[in-house]
């Protein structure tokens, strides 16, 4: 009995509650459309000096990425020749520790006999 005693007060504040959220949300949202609609119709006007101007980046890139290509390509041989040192090095090293600790094992099991 007590659930329906406060279903008709639950009922009146969801229902309140739900168009308050409801209003405030159609709002917004109808005022980017607006914004959305006002700027197409800006745009529209310089539609034809934008793909004249997107033609002539294309043009631009395109004799561009022949020096960027290159450019990426030194840049990648020079990472590959230091990676190449640096795995050199670490070899050398690890090559020395195992070296100076099998040395150490041999000499320690002589001086035990």
């Amino acid at each position: 009995m007590s659930q329906r005693d406060g279903f008709g007060s639950g009922f009146l504040l969801g229902t309140i509650v739900g168009g308050v959220v409801g209003g405030v949300l159609g709002a917004v949202l109808a005022s980017r459309r607006d914004a959305m609609d006002q700027e197409k119709e800006i745009n529209n006007g310089s539609l034809e000096a934008n793909k004249v101007a997107a033609r002539r980046r294309q043009m631009r890139a395109v004799a561009n990425e022949g020096l960027e290509m290159e450019t990426a390509r030194q840049s990648l041989e020079d990472k590959i020749a230091q990676l190449n040192t640096t795995i050199d090095d670490v070899r050398n090293q690890l090559g020395n520790i195992n070296g100076t600790s099998s040395q150490s094992v041999e000499r320690s099991l002589s001086q035990d006999s």
